[in-house]
């Protein structure tokens, strides 16, 4: 049973989601929060599995509250899926590089959000399609660092190659349809990567994607 915190200042919304997320069986919903500072409060007390995080929020924002969540080592398993009606670049990229598994918009439809929780709190990380476009854009147009990143040549060509598909954004099984090779297979060559680089999650495999160059050179 996966427990989940929801976290948003309007009542209406919290009993949509209450509702919504009730409806699948293998989610509890455990409390509400109304603001950052509740929802940190409440993480500690009841370490659910996953925080479903607004962003504007009086006393404290959704961003500063992922920051105390993941900043808590207490809070290590707790995971963080931003749900929002906003989305600024600014908001999404500080979301990310905090550590929020994941960075989804209110409009997404009801059995996508339910499977979000359910990639999240089994370990994944996922980003809707259009915010995902938007990170992948800035950091493509951010500077390239002055050397290509030695860790890289912990990897074989075969997990370069996945490494490719990651920064474009492609799921397991996307990378099975493009290398030939099973989703369970492109499972374990992503967990192997993330190893070798000592990355986080997929959106930190992506970034460095792009920094190395990897994505561009795959469109040239």
């Amino acid at each position: 049973m996966i427990n989940v915190l929801i976290v948003d200042d309007q009542e209406l919304v919290r009993t949509g989601l209450r509702a919504l997320l009730s409806n699948d069986p293998g989610i509890h919903v455990a409390d509400e929060a109304r603001t950052g500072g509740e929802a940190v409060t409440l993480a500690r007390r009841l370490r659910p599995d996953v925080v479903l995080m607004d962003i504007r929020m009086p006393d404290m924002d959704g961003i500063e509250a992922t920051r105390s969540i993941r900043a808590d080592p207490n809070l290590a398993g707790v995971r963080v899926l931003i749900l929002t009606t906003f989305d600024d670049d600014a908001d999404i990229l500080e979301a990310v590089r905090l550590g929020a598994a994941g960075y989804l918009l209110k409009d997404t439809p009801s059995d996508e959000l339910r499977r979000a929780v359910h990639t999240v709190a089994a370990g994944g990380n996922l980003l809707s399609p259009e915010i995902a476009r938007r990170v992948m854009e800035h950091v493509a147009h951010a500077p390239p660092p002055p050397t290509p990143d030695p860790r890289l040549a912990e990897l074989t060509e075969r997990e370069l190659a996945v490494l490719v598909r990651i920064g474009h954004g492609d799921t397991n099984s996307d990378i099975a349809a493009v290398l030939f090779i099973s989703p369970a297979t492109a499972r374990t060559y992503v967990s192997r990567i993330l190893a070798k680089l000592g990355a986080r999650d997929r959106t930190e495999l992506a970034v460095i994607a792009h920094r190395s160059g990897l994505y561009r050179a795959a469109d040239d």
